[in-house]
């Protein structure tokens, strides 16, 4: 993908940098090879990948039955709405997500970033790159609508939960939630690698009581289990064709958490995951939904809040403390993934530079960007003091997620042709009819847009201006630093020799390019007449693989007279650290000490102008990003106290 900036802190971007092919080399799965280590990767699995997914049944089958939708409270309407939650679970999350999309890893990565890299490797052309770039950029963007409302919904249907057992705390369940939430916000600082040891058992014994309670209610109506069928779905449309479509949006909210399988993917391989679905998750989220439905059939008063209702009267409390504690775990895996992806978009010089804190001596990708979780915070305490109440914020939830899907769909079939090798044919008969599902579920939910639905899509469109206006904003300046420079070969020739003094000590200018002098150092040349004993012109290169290992990260090449071009070679799910990785580079014939190295940066003032390039105002919007982004030296981990900073103005 595209490579951090070249004059650091200019704002100068290079065209996207692509590994030398796709990562058909996958890492090995990181399962293990004993039983034992599977069995801990599965438990793993099951805390941190199902979290979302595994709190849908609190709220879901409810709102299938939402009074605004008009459904009748039949039998045959429990059914059929019963036999669409169990077959978008099959359809969309085991046979797309778990039997399909978990084969295109990125070196054992998964998540829409990875994804991207895996479909732009050998496109051609400039519009299929352009486009499929837009759509990457589109569901990564739709994704951090999800992380808001992921959250607001998940622990507030789960506080609800006390108004079942107790109705006069009704007016406590808003305090309660936001009170989880901050608590949930604030501890993220800290890391979740010590908090994550629990999460398997809680969602372990969280899945344990899904299926019991839903064994429970089903020995009492066994003829809920016809639903299975798929025949209860297809007369369910045949019979309420408009009221069906519409109740999509809801059948929707049974496979939020669904892209998490593939976003995690590197952290457990496919094994654990693949695993923990078909053997504990699927069984245990299907025995709920049908035990619901047993218990309504049985009371219909009990739609209300079936779930909870489920429970005996004992038992309500003990089972509220419980949906609270794996809704916060859900929230924890998306919060989490925001994240991951943020630093990935960042890697990838689609997003502003922010702070990123390794909150883990052992797990590299335990890290916290506290603007991104400020920003979750203050979103998800409006939704929940929006809205305030889960059915209310349902209406805004799933439009993200199925937004996502659909994309994530198109961008498998590119790698589905040009990876897997399929022919068309046998990608339109894989994924065409998948992709009529994603349609249908997406085209439901859009009908929510005007009652909520127009949340995520805003927080979509704003963060797809940022990251498309950030890429293209970098280009131009890169384009105009690129016209102030000279060719290298050039420089080596006449310039080198005309300085007054070398100076001993190592300069080091970070550059995206192999071809042309850094305009840092024409900058510091003009003005000082010196240069250093040893020049290296240092390039990071972000690849399109998920991780480059040690050995392979630093190369270099000899020039004259003291120069030196150095490659640095991350993945886009490593945080770059360049001095680190100069220490521990073995170049022959060059000595590298540390405290006697200077690293030159530039840091652009850039301003709007009428030439050429972007609209006006995105122009302002970038050169304002560019202000508020984190400085390069600390993104790139560089000693403040070895930095020399030379400014200049661009115009774009």
């Amino acid at each position: 993908m595209a490579e951090p900036s070249a004059e650091i802190g200019s704002g100068e971007a290079d065209q996207p940098a692509f590994a030398k092919g796709p990562a058909t080399e996958q890492v090995p799965e990181a399962d293990g090879d004993s039983s034992p280590s599977r069995g801990s990767l599965v438990l793993a699995a099951l805390g941190v990948v199902f979290g979302d997914i595994g709190t849908s049944p609190v709220y879901t089958f409810r709102e299938c039955f939402n009074p605004e939708y008009g459904l009748a409270f039949t039998e045959e309407n429990v059914l059929g709405v019963l036999s669409c939650l169990i077959w978008a679970l099959i359809l969309v999350v085991a046979v797309k997500y778990v039997l399909l999309i978990m084969r295109a890893d990125n070196q054992g990565e998964g998540g829409i970033f990875a994804l991207l890299a895996l479909a732009l490797w050998g496109a051609r052309g400039k519009r299929l790159p352009w486009l499929l770039t837009m759509l990457g950029l589109a569901g990564a963007s739709l994704f951090y609508g999800d992380s808001m409302i992921t959250p607001a919904i998940s622990v507030l249907s789960a506080v609800e939960g006390l108004e079942v057992a107790i109705p006069a705390l009704k007016p406590f369940v808003l305090p309660l939630t936001v009170v989880v939430l901050l608590g949930l916000f604030v501890v993220q600082k800290r890391g979740t690698e010590r908090v994550g040891e629990f999460f398997g058992p809680v969602m372990a014994l969280w899945f344990a009581v899904l299926a019991v309670l839903g064994l429970t209610q089903i020995a009492a109506f066994p003829r809920v289990l016809t639903a299975i069928s798929p025949i209860h779905a297809v007369d369910f449309f045949t019979a309420h064709p408009a009221i069906s479509f519409v109740v999509l949006g809801a059948v929707a909210l049974a496979i939020t958490g669904g892209e998490a399988l593939y976003a995690d993917m590197g952290h457990f391989g496919r094994f654990p995951i693949k695993t923990a679905w078909f053997v504990v998750v699927m069984p245990a989220l299907a025995l709920n939904y049908l035990g619901q439905g047993a218990l309504v059939l049985a009371d219909k008063g009990a739609i209300e809040n079936p779930f909870f209702r489920m429970a005996s009267d004992w038992a309500i409390l003990p089972l509220v403390l419980l949906a609270t504690a794996a809704t916060v775990i859900a929230s924890q895996a998306v919060i989490s993934g925001a994240f991951s992806l943020t630093r990935q978009a960042m890697q990838l010089d689609m997003m502003p530079r922010l702070d990123v804190f390794q909150t883990s001596a052992h797990i590299s990708g335990q890290i916290y960007i506290p603007q991104i979780n400020w920003l979750l915070l203050a979103a998800v305490l409006a939704l929940v003091l929006g809205f305030q109440s889960s059915s209310a914020l349902a209406a805004a939830y799933g439009f993200a997620v199925t937004g996502t899907m659909v994309i994530t769909t198109v961008l498998a079939t590119a790698v589905a042709h040009r990876i897997w090798g399929w022919s068309w044919s046998s990608v339109a008969a894989a994924f065409v009819p998948l992709g009529l599902v994603d349609l249908a579920l997406f085209s439901s939910n859009a009908l929510k847009v005007p009652s909520g639905g127009w949340f995520p899509l805003a927080i979509g469109v704003i963060v797809f201006t940022v990251m498309s206006t950030w890429r293209e904003g970098r280009q131009l300046v890169s384009a105009q630093l690129s016209a102030r420079s000279v060719p290298l070969p050039s420089f080596l020739a006449t310039q080198a020799a005309a300085a007054e003094a070398r100076v001993s000590g190592t300069a080091i200018y970070l550059t995206n390019q192999t071809d042309n002098v850094p305009v840092t150092l024409l900058t510091n040349f003009k003005h000082n007449k010196i240069l250093h004993s040893t020049v290296l012109f240092v390039r990071v290169v972000t690849e399109n693989v998920p991780r480059v290992a040690r050995e392979d990260r630093v190369r270099a090449h000899r020039l004259d007279s003291g120069f030196w071009q150095i490659d640095i070679h991350f993945g886009f799910a490593q945080t770059p650290n360049v001095p680190r990785e100069l220490g521990r580079a073995d170049i022959p014939g060059l000595i590298l000490d540390p405290g006697r190295m200077s690293f030159f940066v530039g840091r652009s003032n850039v301003k709007s102008t009428a030439r050429p390039g972007m609209a006006r105002w995105r122009e302002r919007f970038y050169a304002g990003l560019a202000r508020i982004a984190t400085r390069p030296t600390e993104f790139f981990r560089i000693p403040p106290d070895q930095v020399i900073e030379l400014g200049a103005e661009v115009e774009i």
